[in-house]
């Protein structure tokens, strides 16, 4: 499938999550199966390799990044973000945690350094805060943001990070954006349209592609998971916006529908027992 795709889209760089140690699934894997995997895939036509580890643990990080480095793909290294560094009172991840981490990462090679925020807790205020500490103490590093819009503030928190001297940020068509999704990328190109971050395509032409992906969601809608809006309750308990979908169909499927709230609630007690860990996959399975 790789390479079909590879062969239809030539001209434009795939990407791929690793797991770091955990390549592409829960558990860690020989070493030498991480490399083999990463080797295939580059030669079939993967490009950029988004490495991450769930409780960015660099010993992890290091598999992963050595071995993309070695099959000759670009290592776009993520630094898991939690938290909010914006508020003093927050604990153990503040600034300094996260800009520790990444001269880590950089001491590594990487060629890309990666912002996962899994939940979407990147406020703006927070977003200017890391961004731009992280440009001022590596202006030559490239920095790619991604979160997810499940409190409805991902479009304010990436243009937050444009001009806190981010280089990329991840959005999604209209039609598939918004709650645990992607910011809307229609809302981006026109927030930074006649601006010093204009983006080079046009509102016009972002919804001509939209009009196709409007019409392919309304025919998978029966296998959607019941959201119907933003929850600005995701800094409360902090659920990574695929568990929260997940979790929501599943509590659907138990008969959970009406106590949804107390799931969410069980979650964040959760996350509290076993030390306000780093929440995203695997560790995010933590309920």
């Amino acid at each position: 499938r790789l390479s079909s795709l590879r062969e239809a889209v030539p001209d434009i760089p795939f990407q791929m999550l690793l797991r770091g140690a955990n390549g592409v699934g829960y558990t860690s894997y020989p070493d030498n199966v991480v490399y083999e995997f990463c080797k295939l895939a580059k030669e079939t036509g993967m490009d950029v390799f988004r490495v991450f580890d769930s409780v960015n643990y660099i010993e992890n990080m290091k598999l992963g990044i050595d071995a993309v480095g070695q099959a000759g793909g670009i290592v776009e290294a993520a630094v898991c973000y939690t938290g909010d560094v914006a508020d003093p009172n927050r604990g153990m991840y503040d600034l300094e945690y996260y800009l520790n981490f990444v001269r880590q990462l950089k001491a590594q090679g990487i060629h890309v350094l990666a912002i996962k925020d899994m939940a979407g807790l990147l406020k703006p205020e927070a977003a200017t805060m890391l961004v731009s500490a992280i440009r001022e103490e590596h202006p030559d590093l490239p920095i790619h943001v991604h979160t997810h819009d499940t409190a409805g503030t991902g479009v304010a928190s990436m243009l937050a990070c444009a001009k806190a001297g981010a280089d990329a940020v991840d959005a999604a068509m209209d039609a598939m954006s918004g709650m645990t999704s992607q910011p809307s990328l229609g809302a981006l190109v026109a927030s930074t349209a006649n601006s010093d971050f204009n983006t080079g395509m046009t509102l016009k032409e972002v919804s001509q592609v939209n009009e196709y992906w409007e019409e392919c969601r309304g025919l998978y809608a029966p296998f959607e998971s019941g959201q119907k809006s933003g929850s600005a309750d995701v800094y409360i308990h902090e659920m990574p916006g695929g568990q929260y979908t997940n979790l929501l169909y599943q509590s659907s499927q138990l008969g959970l529908t009406g106590q949804w709230a107390h799931v969410k609630e069980a979650y964040a007690v959760a996350n509290r027992l076993l030390g306000d860990i780093i929440k995203v996959t695997p560790s995010s399975k933590v309920a």
